[in-house]
């Protein structure tokens, strides 16, 4: 006797990895899609000259520097609730924006708020903000 064999086989994908899939693909399109840049203030950078303009250009130029919990012009400490107008005060006489450069120089420790306040007292005050990132140093080796 012969057996009749049942030939109509009924696949099924497996339906718990169905919705992780769904899921997965969900998340990712998700994170892919929010993903805005970035945008801080908008800065000047300077450009890349000799260094004998620059050692010149320091000296006209104004000094901020911050710490911690302190502010100074061109190494001279001021409270936090003096700086907007000296450096309005300082900055007001300058017509040319080549002469209204605030070089900003902070340390590691610096509050994000802190310098935020500082740098818009500068722009408030018709500066033009550039930071000092690295000082360049000369060591002799004997």
């Amino acid at each position: 006797m012969k057996l009749r064999r049942n030939n109509n086989f009924l696949i099924e994908p497996a339906s718990a990895a169905t919705g992780d899939i769904a899921f997965n693909l969900i998340v990712f399109f998700l994170v892919c899609a929010s993903t805005q840049p970035d945008s801080g203030r908008k800065q000047i950078l300077p450009r890349s000259e000799n260094q004998q303009q620059k050692q010149t250009e320091q000296i006209q130029n104004l000094e901020v520097s911050l710490d911690r919990n302190s502010v100074s012009i061109n190494t001279e400490k001021i409270p936090l609730t003096d700086f907007p107008s000296r450096i309005k005060r300082k900055l007001q006489g300058k017509a040319k924006p080549e002469d209204r450069i605030v070089v900003v120089k902070s340390t590691k420790d610096v509050p994000y708020h802190h310098w935020i306040a500082i740098t818009g007292a500068i722009e408030d005050g018709g500066g033009i903000i550039t930071l000092q990132l690295e000082e360049e140093r000369s060591i002799q080796v004997p």
